[in-house]
């Protein structure tokens, strides 16, 4: 359902200027949560724009890496995200968004093409495919993107196509073995930040400088926040521009400020001490680890929060805010042992599918909340949309435009997420192709999840209402209803799978796979792929 909330839904936060310049309330970090889920791969979404758009020039498409929905204020009240919390107020927000997997690569088809993982060759990447860039190039759409060093996210996987200027960073890990090693290793590195953060935050003082930057800007978020600041500056309407930010991948490594402030005590540094020599080392990680981790990440996401708000500010002077449509998305989640592990292992539950989508549109009524469930293949037909560009047939996603104008609800196919699974779970490095392990598949609806091992037959499934952990699988006894839920869900999930095994039939048949062609990673990529903890 679509329904219209007052402000008060989303205004537990301060305001988008007191964000920007780093200043705000301080809201103490909780304990972590649960959610919902669902994801979607339809066919045929290819309708001409369905929505007025005159007003509309420009668009920012935000992705945040590794952020859970829950993770921002404009999802749990208890959160510190302000800048997000006033987009989300003054916008619409999808309670149930759902990615199509658990990993950057495994997302990014969707979020960037509009199209499942695998779907063309049984690799990962968008060689080939019609990116959002290309179709809104093609239309006459100046077109920049800005990766923050994300290596899933580079022209060996095709992602720069239709960019006019792209940029990912990816080289800056350091020419120097030291940056390189301090990227690969959070506990040195938080130790340095431990050490120097009273000198640095006296200088910050002397120089009337904000304390908010990292000891060592691994995450290039500052990079990424300069370069998308020149393209704004410098670009003619209209115009798309894609930023990604990794601040909340781990290792969680915040500038000592934000930790301090979605925390309750005066200092931070040393949390990040304890929790990241506790992981590092592979000591258990207790409930004061855990909380340290969170704690870490949420900083982390304030982090994020503040950079978006300056990067509002830019659109501000450069006197274009009110034509700019801005889009935010998290690429996937993240897990603090709600399944038994850290990170983003390859599983298909909600803490790593749920994330936040927001779309806030310039001259459309805020406050919206939308209930049912999309999935992240929706972005670039609702971006293509708000620019008055055509969708082209192969898109599988639905245009969620008219959702944010009131006029409709969205699709509500099930959601079809996947992941392939090694022999154990914490395999590194992430699968590449469907050779690389099982392919596992998970199908939603308001509902249900059912989640399906198509290589050992194996399933569970999952009544999210009373369970929103996701704790007790339904498949072992099944009820009569459960039993017409997988009736209904395993065929989808069939045919999914067989959709992404003929596609890789035919690549192989054809020689037209990673392995086969332009396979070998180059040793600075295969360097950032490695700081970030993928051998």
């Amino acid at each position: 359902m679509v329904s219209d909330t007052s402000a008060s839904d989303t205004a537990a936060s301060a305001s988008k200027s007191s964000d920007s310049n780093g200043s705000g309330s301080v809201d103490p970090d909780s304990t972590d949560p649960d959610s919902t889920d669902p994801d979607s791969t339809d066919p045929d979404s290819t309708d001409s724009p369905s929505v007025s758009t005159e007003e509309i020039s420009n668009v920012l498409l935000v992705t945040i890496d590794s952020l859970r929905a829950d993770a921002i204020g404009p999802y749990d009240d208890d959160r510190h995200s302000p800048v997000l919390s006033e987009l989300a107020a003054d916008g619409t927000v999808f309670d149930q968004s759902f990615a199509t997997g658990n990993w950057t690569p495994f997302s990014f088809p969707s979020i960037l093409a509009s199209e499942p993982v695998f779907a063309r060759n049984g690799d990962i990447g968008v060689k080939g495919s019609r990116t959002l860039a290309s179709v809104l190039s093609e239309a006459g759409v100046a077109t920049g993107g800005f990766n923050a060093a994300n290596g899933f996210l580079t022209s060996h996987w095709g992602y720069p196509e239709g960019f006019d200027e792209f940029e990912p960073f990816v080289t800056s890990v350091g020419s120097s073995r030291y940056s390189r090693y301090l990227a690969a290793h959070p506990t040195v590195e938080a130790w340095i930040q431990l050490v120097t953060s009273p000198f640095r935050r006296l200088g910050s003082k002397i120089r009337g400088d904000s304390d908010d930057r990292p000891f060592l800007d691994a995450s290039r978020m500052f990079d990424v926040e300069d370069a998308a600041t020149d393209f704004v500056e410098d670009a003619d309407d209209p115009f798309f521009l894609w930023v990604h930010y990794m601040d909340t991948h781990t290792p969680y490594v915040p500038a000592p400020r934000y930790i301090r402030e979605v925390s309750d005590g005066l200092v931070g540094t040393h949390r990040m001490l304890h929790a990241h020599t506790r992981t590092s080392l592979g000591w258990e990680v207790g409930e004061r680890t855990l909380r340290e981790l969170r704690t870490l990440y949420q900083a982390t996401v304030r982090q994020v929060d503040a950079s978006v708000g300056r990067l509002l500010d830019t659109l501000e002077a450069a006197g274009i805010a009110d034509e700019t449509a801005i889009v935010v998305a998290g690429d996937h989640g993240e897990e603090f042992q709600e399944h038994g592990h850290l990170a983003h292992y390859p599983k298909l539950y909600d803490e790593l599918i749920r994330v936040p989508l927001i779309v806030n549109v310039p001259g459309e009524d805020g406050g919206r909340r939308v209930s049912e469930h999309v999935g992240l293949d929706a972005i670039p037909p609702t971006v293509a949309d708000l620019l008055d560009v055509e969708s082209p047939p192969e898109w599988r996603g639905e245009s969620l435009a008219p959702t944010v104008s009131g006029e409709e609800s969205p699709d509500q196919d099930p959601v079809v997420s996947v992941t392939v699974r090694g022999e154990e779970v914490t395999d590194q490095p992430i699968p590449r192709s469907l050779s690389d392990g099982d392919l596992l598949v998970s199908v939603r609806d308001d509902e249900w999840t059912y989640i399906e091992n198509a290589d050992t037959g194996e399933t569970e499934l999952y009544h999210r209402p009373s369970d929103p952990t996701q704790q007790e699988d339904r498949s072992a006894d099944p009820s009569d209803e459960a039993l017409a839920v997988v009736e209904r869900f395993a065929p989808i999930a069939a045919d999914h799978v067989a959709e992404l095994r003929d596609r890789q039939a035919d690549a192989v048949a054809a020689g037209d796979t990673e392995e086969g062609d332009d396979g070998e990673v180059d040793e600075d990529l295969e360097a950032r792929l490695e700081a970030l903890g993928y051998r």
